[in-house]
């Protein structure tokens, strides 16, 4: 079930109340207030994920409510903050206020998150309100109150190319042809009552090129007075790069004129607003096996009078349907490379060349001329190289060379020249005391003699 509109309401959770408590404990008369504050209530978080494409999670589940934060405690204890919650919606969505019609947030990027509502804050337990003067409050907050709000949610889907036209005309057959989307395809109108997204992938790697193709329910005249399916779907367009206007060629469509088909459909997008009939739009003509020659003629001739690019295609045979393609991307690398200000390369947007024998032989392999030249050139690296290590030898001997006249001889011969004299003054005077000691110990036996004779 494809569900672009819902309904709900959230409710972000409620502080909790702050304490009021007085410390008691043994042997600590007086223990002064002990309230702890509250906790904070949970938040309700908005988050785009590229895992939803539809609001149908919304439709059966319109009420959402995050937890409060509990109440603080004694001894000081502040209270557990409420659990948030985070609802996923599709990349796409916008956010209004149902009671005020303001746009809150539109999701234009995926993981894009933002805070819906708020969470209240705790109260403030009685220990914040202790003063010198006045050390026994009894004063403590009650939590604040979360936020409550009503919310419609908008979903806008996120495509490069819109396929827009009368029911029946080919626009399912085409994106079933281009893409690996496969939407429900039969020969009634109004086949299609929910718009199918398709990737186009063209060219080959490095080079791929990819778009997001959007197929539109038809459109009637009088759509944007309530003919048909209205003209509600026409907003899943708005973020296109530009519009591709099928037109049915047959004569098996029961309307005469082609030109008064265009005419009709770019009434509508006019009246839808929006600037859809600004867009850039590219005119084809449909069912080109059955078409009748005057119609495309006519058709063709009208496209090109207003300016527009007009190709002729059959999605069944697939006649022009890779051209149409090609055309679509290049619009839509041109409004891109507008929009980001960057060069695109146009390398990836060229028509693949014809395959022919000559080429399936050659594909993917290295021409000869090619190879000669880098075999050519890399004897001229060799040498560049072997040189280099030449250059390294003479800076080496360069800073040796330095090293050594930095060094001075006079310098060493000095230093041990002088270490020398200081070592026999040193000697000389640990000399000279033996001497005198040796002297007299003599003069001492001779005086003994004497005296014993």
């Amino acid at each position: 079930m494809f569900v672009d509109e819902a309904k709900i309401r959230v409710a972000s959770g409620a502080g909790g109340n702050g304490c009021m408590a007085f410390r008691r404990e043994k042997f600590v008369p007086r223990g002064g207030p002990s309230g702890g504050d509250g906790g904070r209530g949970g938040d309700v978080i908005m988050e785009a994920s590229e895992r939803h494409n539809t609001l149908v999670h919304f439709r059966f589940n319109p009420e959402y409510k995050a937890q409060r934060g509990r109440h603080g405690e004694g001894s000081n204890r502040t209270g557990a903050e409420g659990n948030s919650v985070t609802l996923k919606v599709p990349v796409g969505t916008m956010v209004y206020n149902d009671e005020t019609g303001e746009l809150i947030h539109d999701f234009a990027q995926p993981n894009e998150s933002i805070v819906i509502a708020k969470g209240g804050r705790g109260g403030r337990g009685n220990q914040n309100f202790a003063t010198p003067t006045h050390q026994a409050p009894r004063e403590h907050e009650p939590g604040k109150p979360g936020q409550e709000l009503r919310l419609r949610l908008e979903l806008k889907l996120l495509a490069d190319v819109g396929l827009v036209g009368y029911p029946n005309v080919g626009k399912s057959t085409l994106i079933s042809r281009i893409s690996a989307a496969r939407p429900k395809i039969a020969d009634y109108p109004f086949t299609t009552l929910q718009p199918n997204l398709g990737v186009v992938a063209l060219g080959e790697m490095p080079n791929v090129v990819s778009y997001v193709v959007a197929d539109i329910p038809g459109l009637i005249e009088g759509a944007s007075e309530g003919a048909g399916l209205g003209t509600q779907f026409l907003r899943h367009i708005e973020r296109t790069r530009c519009l591709v206007h099928l037109v049915d060629c047959s004569d098996a469509s029961g309307r005469p004129d082609p030109v008064k088909d265009f005419d009709v459909i770019l009434r509508e997008l006019s009246r839808f607003g929006a600037g859809l009939e600004r867009k850039p739009m590219i005119v084809v003509a449909s069912k080109a096996d059955a078409a009748n020659p005057d119609k495309v003629k006519k058709l063709g001739q009208y496209a090109r009078k207003l300016g527009l690019e007009f190709y002729e295609i059959s999605a069944v045979t697939g006649s022009g349907v890779m051209e149409l393609a090609w055309a679509m991307a290049r619009y839509v690398e041109q409004v891109r490379r507008d929009v980001n200000g960057e060069a695109v390369s146009r390398a990836g947007l060229s028509e693949p060349e014809p395959e022919t024998k000559t080429n399936r032989q050659t594909k993917g392999r290295i021409p000869m001329a090619a190879t000669k030249k880098a075999a050519a050139k890399k004897p001229a690296a060799k040498k560049a190289a072997v040189k280099k290590p030449a250059i390294k030898k003479a800076a080496v001997k360069k800073v040796a060379a330095k090293k050594t006249v930095k060094k001075p001889v006079a310098k060493k011969t000095a230093k041990p020249a002088a270490k020398k004299s200081a070592a026999k003054k040193v000697a000389a005077k640990k000399v000279a005391p033996k001497k005198v000691v040796a002297k007299k110990p003599a003069a001492k036996k001779t005086a003994k003699k004497a005296a014993a004779k």
